[in-house]
């Protein structure tokens, strides 16, 4: 592998940093969408805020929120937004070595600071021959969540600014924020396995009737988690 020309800590951050900006432009999309759905179910910016500091998943957190909006319940919504994280688990698993032997604090730094944005970047630059890791990979982080979090507060600013937003088709919010982030987490024809799983097995237990559409929802995103975990999925 050649070494970089920049090297340490402070410059192979600020190259992830710099890096990330054009995928940050995207999540600033969707963090202003999510920011409305936010706002629908009468959160307000500084709980938007919060939420995007102590989860920063936005898949998670719109389907958290949709479901709380949809009334199922908060244990639905915490569980429904965990169970779609699960592949973040094979995520880190596929970067353990930028962990070791690093201070506590780091890790879970790194491990809150893993998206698949970021993640996918520092991984690409390693392939590609460059000497970057975990600081590589924290500087893309950080670029992602300070755009997820002015994102998603101005969202919230801007809903409560409009009187009547479903008169302006904004309740489908939701759902074209779900499809823009799924279009981002698709990897390939790798994915088909995992992703077909899930949907099927969400099908299927819509169809039955036996299981709530949340706890279709949850059992689907552990079923896609499972399948990608035992074909190697990373």
């Amino acid at each position: 592998m050649t070494a970089d020309p920049t090297t340490g800590p402070v410059a192979e951050f600020r190259s992830g940093l710099r890096e990330i900006m054009p995928l940050a432009a995207g999540v600033v999309i969707y963090g202003l969408a999510f920011g409305v759905l936010a706002s629908q179910a009468l959160m307000g910016g500084l709980e938007t805020g919060a939420m995007g500091s102590l989860v920063f998943a936005g898949a998670a957190q719109i389907v958290a929120v949709e479901r709380a909006v949809a009334g199922a319940g908060a244990l639905a919504a915490l569980v429904a937004g965990i169970a779609l994280n699960l592949r973040l688990v094979l995520v880190t698993a596929s970067i353990r070595a930028f962990f070791t032997d690093r201070p506590w604090w780091q890790v879970a730094l790194g491990a809150h600071f893993s998206t698949d944005e970021n993640w996918a970047m520092t991984v690409a630059a390693r392939k590609a021959g460059r000497d970057v890791g975990y600081w590589h990979l924290i500087g893309g982080g950080a670029g992602l969540f300070a755009a997820w979090l002015c994102s998603t507060v101005a969202g919230v600013m801007f809903a409560s600014a409009i009187p009547e937003p479903r008169a302006l088709g904004i309740d489908f919010a939701f759902t074209a924020a779900f499809i823009l982030i799924a279009r981002t987490l698709w990897q390939g024809r790798q994915d088909l396995l995992p992703w077909g799983t899930s949907i099927a097995v969400v099908a299927l237990a819509l169809w039955s009737g036996a299981l709530d559409p949340s706890w279709a929802l949850i059992l689907g995103g552990v079923a896609g988690a499972v399948i990608a975990g035992i074909a190697g999925d990373d």
